[in-house]
């Protein structure tokens, strides 16, 4: 394909397949494939115009992993007694909990559940997420989390408390701080 431009510079675009890998990563599900472009530029106002300037553009596609969710939405408690419940479950099965305590009205406590949803979905496996409305639940559930602020994260193993971010700064930080406090624990 050849485009004659105004100034008599021709543009001259060669596009072909110089080499093509295909790897396969450890899971085998993900692909990336390396594609090379070749795109050659023709000046006719220069005296060399013979002469070409080669230069090769590179492009990476990769699709994602879909075995495994990008998201896992958290499920609520909603009083004493399911707390009690879940972590009887997480004691027998010897693995950790991640409880937020947030309200309704709690605009960064709504900004940070979904990317704390996005973050159990790294840690589907290992731990649990969940959440407590503390608006709709009784306050003895509230006083038992020990919650003075919200967004407030814990981290729970053993029946009990064991760290805790409480996030009233941007929510990567928090993101990060938790990812932290997980890999601390996991």
């Amino acid at each position: 394909m050849s485009i004659l431009a105004p100034n008599s510079q021709i543009l001259y675009r060669e596009i072909h397949n110089r080499e093509q890998h295909h790897q396969f990563l450890n899971n085998g599900v993900n692909l990336n494939t390396l594609k090379s472009y070749g795109f050659c530029f023709v000046d006719k106002r220069r005296s060399d115009w013979k002469q070409t300037i080669k230069r090769e553009f590179r492009i990476h596609a990769s699709w994602p992993d879909l075995s495994r969710p990008s998201a896992v939405e958290m499920e609520p408690i909603e009083n004493v007694e399911q707390l009690d419940q879940i972590l009887a479950s997480a004691k027998e099965l010897s693995q950790p909990i991640i409880i937020d305590w947030m309200a309704a009205w709690c605009r960064k406590c709504i900004y940070l559940k979904p990317k704390l949803e996005k973050l159990s979905a790294e840690f589907d496996t290992k731990l649990k997420f969940y959440y407590v409305d503390v608006n709709k639940v009784p306050q003895t559930l509230v006083k038992r989390g020990n919650v003075s602020k919200m967004p407030t994260i814990q981290l729970w193993k053993d029946g009990e408390m064991k760290a805790e971010v409480i996030g009233g700064h941007k929510a990567w930080l928090v993101i990060e701080e938790v990812r932290e406090m997980i890999k601390n624990f996991v």
